[in-house]
């Protein structure tokens, strides 16, 4: 295991207890899914996972993410919360949505995208991306292949929506799709390197609860992110 500053952890009781105490207080301060400060309410059902495929295409730009997050707000508020509602809107009403959200750098590419998108899941999933899952499920049954790398291809699928929106899908929809888990990504792995937790992601997962994996994975990309929040970490758990 390495440290923040790239040595080595310590090892035996007194560094599990070290580890436990940073997850802990990793969930305590920094451990709220992007999805539940969008308003998502994540389960297994078309409306919230296409909610969450529309803020991962946001979060993946070069855009700070409270942005992203308010841009996605606000196209739920304005109704754009199911692929038909996104399709049927008008690209003005998109990019006006993306505005209120102060999402104004890629907005009018970003509205020409998440139509495409919409069109797109409806078309191959007919607005339920759990017809995504099932056919990574049937793709690695027909070929040997990892269910969650065909989910990650599929998703990429979409327009603007590259390596990095596809994980912060994943990342987020452990949660409810238990094959995906411990989708810890390179991100949040840069984010447990800053704390000096283990750097695999088998590892990290058995510091938490199932349950927990998402808040986890969000809240060590929070620290890759921000320093700040590493410091705040530290200081909760008092290490």
């Amino acid at each position: 295991m390495s440290g923040a500053n790239g040595k080595p952890g310590q090892g035996g009781k007194a560094g599990r207890g070290r580890e436990k105490a940073l997850v802990r207080a990793l969930l305590q301060e920094e451990g709220r899914t992007y999805a539940e400060e969008a308003g998502v309410r994540l389960k297994d059902a078309p409306q919230p996972l296409y909610q969450l495929m529309v803020l991962s295409h946001l979060l993946s730009a070069r855009i700070r993410a409270d942005v992203a997050v308010a841009a996605a707000r606000a196209l739920f508020e304005d109704g754009m919360r199911t692929p038909r509602r996104m399709a049927d809107a008008s690209w003005q009403e998109r990019v006006d949505a993306l505005g209120k959200g102060h999402y104004r750098r890629y907005d009018e590419r970003t509205a020409t995208q998440l139509g495409d998108g919409a069109g797109l899941v409806l078309e191959k999933y007919r607005g339920d991306l759990r017809r995504m899952r099932e056919e990574a499920r049937r793709r690695a049954d027909g070929d040997g292949a990892d269910e969650t790398a065909a989910e990650r291809e599929l998703l990429q699928e979409a327009p603007g929506i590259g390596p990095a929106g596809a994980d912060i899908f994943l990342r987020e929809v452990q949660g409810v799709w238990p094959e995906v888990r411990p989708h810890i990504d390179g991100k949040a792995l840069d984010g447990a390197a800053r704390l000096g937790l283990p750097d695999s992601p088998g590892a990290l997962a058995r510091l938490v609860g199932e349950e927990d994996l998402p808040r986890l994975a969000a809240g060590l990309v929070r620290v890759a992110l921000d320093k700040g929040a590493a410091e705040r970490v530290r200081e909760a758990a008092g290490v």
